[in-house]
């Protein structure tokens, strides 16, 4: 894949991740800390956390087409490095209480599922792009039959 086009999956891939991680927040923190009030700084902390765990989703990118053991074994990688970032910033936030196992557990499996959809979704829009790109193929090979 080319670098260029690696670079906006992975803007739109940010943005998508931003919207998950704001809902995520919102779910979380309205079921462990509902009454809690904060300042307007807060409506950045799913951007800055949407920002680092875009990081680790450039070890999916390769030059040459990856086989699918190759891509699900960088998958898995990136979904350990996202999980490692984010459990180590909850740790060392004062906020978030870590010492609540369930609030661990909570905030791990929160990330699987962000990390999924984020997937389901990639999958969905390059399934589109590549029903679209085939019926191209098939519309030129037609006219250039006659």
């Amino acid at each position: 894949m080319e670098f260029k086009r690696f670079l906006v999956n992975k803007l739109m891939l940010f943005f998508m991740l931003s919207t998950l991680i704001t809902i995520a927040v919102s779910l979380i923190g309205s079921v462990f800390d509902g009454g809690a009030r904060f300042g307007y700084d807060v409506l950045l902390e799913p951007v800055q956390y949407a920002a680092l765990c875009m990081l680790p989703t450039f070890v999916t990118w390769s030059k040459y087409e990856l086989s699918t053991r190759h891509l699900l074994i960088r998958k898995a990688l990136m979904l350990l490095l996202i999980e490692a970032e984010v459990l180590f910033l909850a740790f060392r936030s004062p906020v978030i209480d870590t010492d609540n196992r369930v609030v661990v557990l909570t905030l791990a499996g929160t990330v699987l599922v962000i990390f999924a959809l984020a997937q389901l979704f990639n999958w969905i829009k390059d399934s589109a792009e590549a029903r679209r790109l085939n019926a191209d193929l098939l519309q030129f090979q037609q006219i250039h039959e006659e």
